[in-house]
């Protein structure tokens, strides 16, 4: 890592380590909520606050970069060039609201659309995953171990009981035979974390059918790093501009569960 990338990511984990510090400050807070698209895509004010005092510090310390963050005040962009800081201030703000627990602080760190570093902090359990790329993925300062194939009778899952019922974006027979086939399923109401638990060898494939860029740049890094295959479910790399499905697996895994369930 350059003498660049060595500062960013001194800043960065700076940072990060420090919001966190100010989400659990609020647990004894009363929080402001408002929903957003839907009642289940919820906002608090500490969200909003969270990623303007990322914003601050990156305009202050680093001017020429660019910022796109879930609650829009970042930058419109229509490219990655430059720099470009991706951020969820709280991944998994349900769960912040009702449980205290089972979120965390996303940042990736693009240059020219190619992931450089990707944080994703627990904050709860003070558990840091972090990837720059070409040296490997870690967590809390230990190096993460390349990711081994497996099959899906051997697997846990991670993948929200939405997608196997009724809904408007895949037919739930798709994915019901691999919930059966799986060894188990897992939902954790947070795709950062679902991504960083890949990433670490907690989970070993995460599917879903809706995220967007923040939600899902940090992880990206992370599992590339270990290598671990990230894609939408057609098998296609992921749109860092819009809304993808996703489908997060171990090598040997990832192509089993395109062509025995999605592709059949």
């Amino acid at each position: 890592m350059n003498e660049k990338w060595k500062k960013i990511d001194q800043y960065a984990q700076q940072w990060i380590k420090e919001a966190g510090a100010r989400i659990k400050d609020t647990f004894q807070q009363q929080l402001m909520i408002q929903t957003k698209s839907s009642r289940t895509d919820l906002v608090t004010n500490v969200d909003r606050e969270i990623e303007q005092f990322f914003i601050a510090n990156i305009r202050h310390t680093f001017p020429q970069h660019r910022v796109l963050g879930e609650e829009g005040f970042g930058d419109r962009l229509t490219a990655l060039e430059g720099i470009v800081w991706i951020i969820d201030p709280i991944d998994g703000t349900m769960n912040f609201i009702h449980q205290q627990r089972n979120f965390a602080i996303s940042v990736g760190i693009y240059e020219d659309g190619i992931g450089m570093i990707g944080y994703i902090y627990d904050v709860v359990h003070d558990e840091l995953y972090y990837a720059h790329k070409g040296t490997g993925a870690f967590l809390n300062g230990v190096k993460l171990s390349p990711l081994a194939e497996t099959s899906i009778s051997e697997s846990i899952v991670s993948i929200n009981a939405t997608w196997v019922t009724k809904n408007k974006r895949i037919d739930a027979n798709v994915l019901a035979p691999l919930v059966k086939d799986a060894r188990g399923t897992r939902s954790y109401g947070s795709a950062a974390l679902e991504m960083a638990y890949v990433a670490s060898g907690r989970l070993d494939a995460y599917i879903t059918m809706r995220l967007s860029p923040w939600d899902f740049a940090a992880g990206l890094v992370l599992v590339n790093e270990v290598g671990g295959i990230v894609t939408n479910l057609y098998g296609e790399p992921l749109n860092l501009l819009g809304e993808n499905s996703v489908l997060v697996a171990k090598p040997g895994l990832h192509e089993e569960i395109l062509n025995k369930y999605v592709r059949k």
